[in-house]
């Protein structure tokens, strides 16, 4: 049996539908751009689109084979690309992924269903739309059920060049092997027996589809690592900061009660015109002193350095808290959430042109069993959601939001939770923790 006739063996139809439900689940782990009806509606319009397609083609000369495959990829990146708000590299890059997926799941039914009617006789219609069904239930549930741990609808892979060529290198390849002995049957690595050409075919692909997964797992892996590590410096720079204010607000501190003596001893020896100098003088360096006594010495300190920051660049900063309620949390976790936590809201609200408009509001208390902690200060009113952070104005995507990911991630490491909320141009982070004794 030749190529070309072994070529309409595989009915188009199933073909089609095995490369759309390919991309339907790569669409359930990428951002949507459509939900609902309209997702619905421009799903159906694609799969309609794709069987007409491989229907019309199924019979075209040899020499239409591989411009009609790249038409047929092609759909499945644009189905991708109008339903999923991911960048276009990352539509890509699944598009790679979805295209094999397919592939294999086409080829592994019509292998089954030709062992199945190897002996010449008729397979009845519901033998044959079982091996369909249970074909496709198996490859697309396996295929589920591994890429849940490895994709996060929320946080799409970032997708260099290198990597989406690579992928696509690895694709082509892998379709270039799988179907070599149905483009030309005259070559040293073709199939000439039916039997042959499936199983060639089938496990080529199962092949490709291991080593994709397997590229996969090392980009989010390695992208993980990553982020560890950033939000581990994060952490470590909070500390390192709180450590530099310590030292710093110390000072302050042994220096405004030594002019205090020196001017309680000048004001036993001046006049009432002098002793006005001298109040006005003790008025203002009193803004000096760390103020802020809050029953916890980190929070005190964050809280001072912070505070003398604002002074100086027009913003106020209040704040109502119970520092004995955070003395089962650990040194570094507070630095991280207090200092992140202002200094975001210390850099939006220096956005605001006015300083009347620059406001944070610091809250520590104590609801029921819960430590309730809030942040909430003004902004301008830009900000958009982007999964649980604000999308950045920042040139590079890739490295933001790792202070509020340190945040999130600290309040579920002591059983709580942590979410971001707006409204009337003020920006609000709570975080509600479960108290220990």
């Amino acid at each position: 049996m030749t190529g070309t006739e072994v070529l309409g063996n595989i009915p188009r139809i199933y073909t089609a539908l095995a490369d759309w439900l390919a991309c339907l689940l790569y669409l359930y782990y990428l951002p949507r751009r459509l939900r609902g009806v309209r997702l619905g509606a421009v799903c159906a319009a694609f799969l309609l689109g794709m069987v007409a397609f491989m229907e019309l083609t199924g019979a075209v000369a040899r020499v239409w084979f591989l411009p009609c495959i790249a038409v047929s990829a092609m759909m499945m990146y644009l189905m991708l690309r109008l339903c999923s708000s991911a960048p276009p590299r990352c539509v890509g890059y699944y598009s790679v992924r979805a295209f094999i997926l397919g592939e294999l799941a086409a080829s592994l039914e019509w292998q089954i269903h030709y062992f199945v009617a190897r002996t010449g006789a008729p397979v009845p219609y519901w033998k044959k739309y079982g091996i369909l069904l249970l074909t496709y239930l198996v490859v697309y549930g396996v295929l589920f059920f591994l890429e849940r741990n490895y994709n996060d609808a929320a946080e799409p892979l970032h997708i260099h060049k290198k990597e989406l060529f690579s992928t696509l290198l690895i694709g082509v390849s892998v379709y270039a092997a799988s179907n070599l002995s149905y483009v030309s049957p005259d070559t040293p690595f073709s199939g000439t027996v039916t039997a042959e050409i499936y199983n060639i075919r089938t496990l080529v692909d199962v092949g490709g589809l291991a080593i994709l997964f397997a590229h996969h797992m090392q980009l989010v892996e390695y992208r993980r690592k990553q982020e560890r590590d950033s939000l581990q410096n994060v952490l470590q720079a909070q500390y390192v900061q709180y450590r530099s204010s310590q030292e710093s607000v110390e000072l302050i501190n042994r220096k405004y009660h030594d002019l205090k003596h020196q001017i309680a001893l000048l004001r036993s020896e001046t006049t009432e015109e002098k002793a006005r100098y001298l109040d006005a003088m003790e008025q203002e360096i009193r803004s000096y002193e760390a103020q802020n006594k809050t029953g916890h010495e980190v929070l005190d300190t964050i809280l001072t350095s912070k505070s003398l920051y604002c002074q100086q660049h027009g913003i106020t900063l209040t704040c109502v808290a119970d520092g004995t309620l955070l003395g089962f949390m650990d040194m570094m976790d507070l630095c991280s959430i207090f200092g992140n936590a202002l200094d975001n809201a210390i850099e939006s609200t220096a956005r605001l042109p006015e300083t009347e408009q620059r406001l944070i509001h610091l809250l520590v208390t104590r609801q029921k069993n819960f430590l309730w902690i809030k942040v909430e200060n003004t902004y301008d009113g830009k900000w958009q959601a982007d999964g649980t952070l604000p999308k950045t104005t920042k040139a590079d995507s890739r490295y933001h939001g790792y202070g509020l990911k340190s945040i999130f991630e600290i309040a579920e490491k002591y059983g709580g939770t942590a979410s971001v909320t707006t409204r009337e141009n003020r920006f609000v982070l709570k975080l509600l923790i479960p108290m220990r004794q």
